[in-house]
């Protein structure tokens, strides 16, 4: 939904007539509903499969039921009417979550040594199987079918993660696997047309560079240990998308701008990260010739010292540059992005203008009156500028 569309104005001032503005109202509702409905089916879908997998925790019952709920699915789709489908569609797809999961967990726990060699392939040939059954099938099939190769797809890429984790492979093999799985993901999510699946490609985009989150007790961290790398990585996956978007198709330019949304989130938490920082560009590649604390004999001292001292043979950036080169960017973020009505983006300038703002007032200017009066006033004129530079390149009507 590019645009939004104030109905009861547009039919105040004679642009709709009611017939138009109850269509547009009938389609929102249409799509929201739709987006509501699939999030629950999925959750659920989702939440079963694994829930009895891991209660029933025997792999010959796991098959059995897995397999009974597939082919009740799979009748009801195929002998139903349009009225069950959605549980033909749910049946199916908690018996092929539980034969897929309930085969990689199971082969893992018990044949760790030849696990990966198993589920690379076979999750390989069923995404493969999927992909080929896809568009030859009927309409209403084609939901658990596309939904049955991204079950593949991700029995493949979780074998080969085994693997790698396995043969603790890191470096530039790690991050290889990484973009083979970005691309991977984006394609199949552009394959099925889901948008959501093609968001998920950021993680393993963001994870080349060590960029991720952690979790413990009550506490969520997003972490990202090169801020300007992660920050040049996004923005280059943005301007790639950009040139997709004006260059292709509508349904490959909407998938395409998932992935720009997605990397200006992620850009904008590194800019984050080096606000409140600053960064030591390249720094976490040398960690092992940082110095090592065991070698100071407990000296706390000494080692700050020679920590220190190793710290500044890096090109260092402050926390301050990034502070005010992250604000300029979301300003301009934000009326590029509502020049051109790409909402997602907008929104996602605005919300980090107020989280950059948040931080700020609490972590650098807290006691520094004087720097909230100045910005305040220097905040007008650049409000009253943006209003005049629409006007000047988009013909807007002048205030009377």
């Amino acid at each position: 939904m590019p645009h939004v569309v104030n109905t009861d104005a547009l039919l105040a001032e004679g642009i709709l007539s009611q017939p138009q503005a109850d269509l547009i109202i009938q389609r929102s509702r249409e799509t929201m509903l739709a987006l509501v409905v699939n999030i629950v089916l999925c959750g659920g879908i989702i939440a079963a499969s694994l829930g009895f997998v891991f209660w029933i925790a025997d792999a010959v019952g796991v098959a059995l039921l897995g397999a009974a709920f597939l082919a009740i699915g799979l009748g009801v789709l195929l002998k139903a009417g349009p009225l069950y489908r959605l549980l033909g569609h749910a049946g199916t797809l908690v018996g092929a979550g539980m034969l897929f999961s309930g085969a990689g967990i199971e082969l893992i726990d018990k044949y760790p040594d030849i696990a990966a060699w198993i589920m690379v392939p076979l999750g390989a040939v069923a995404a493969g199987l999927a992909a080929l059954a896809f568009h030859k099938s009927a309409p209403h099939l084609r939901f658990s079918i596309g939904a049955i190769g991204l079950m593949g797809v991700a029995l493949h890429l979780a074998g080969a993660f085994y693997a790698i984790v396995e043969a603790s492979i890191n470096g530039l093999p790690l991050a290889a696997f990484y973009l083979y799985a970005t691309a991977l993901v984006a394609g199949a999510g552009l394959f099925t047309n889901v948008r959501f699946v093609t968001a998920l490609a950021i993680v393993p985009f963001a994870q080349m560079l060590d960029t991720g989150t952690a979790y413990w007790h009550a506490t969520f961290v997003f972490y990202s240990p090169e801020a300007t790398f992660t920050i040049l990585q996004m923005s280059t996956l943005i301007a790639a998308s950009v040139w997709v978007i004006s260059r292709t198709s509508d349904r490959i330019g909407r998938h395409a701008g998932i992935l720009a949304i997605m990397a200006a989130v992620v850009g904008n938490l590194a800019f984050l990260v080096g606000s409140l920082w600053g960064d030591d560009v390249a720094i976490s590649y040398f960690r092992d010739q940082a110095p090592n604390y065991q070698e100071f004999d407990g000296d706390w001292s000494a080692y700050n010292t020679a920590r220190e001292a190793w710290e500044a043979t890096f090109f260092h950036i402050s926390e301050h540059v990034f502070s005010v080169v992250w604000g300029v960017l979301l300003i301009v973020g934000a009326w590029f992005a509502a020049i051109n009505a790409k909402r997602g983006l907008f929104n996602a300038s605005v919300t980090f203008l107020g989280i950059h703002a948040y931080t700020q007032m609490f972590e650098t200017f807290s006691d520094e009156p004087m720097v909230y009066a100045l910005g305040g006033l220097a905040a007008i004129p650049l409000a009253w500028g943006l209003w005049r530079l629409n006007h000047k390149m988009f013909g807007a009507p002048e205030p009377a």
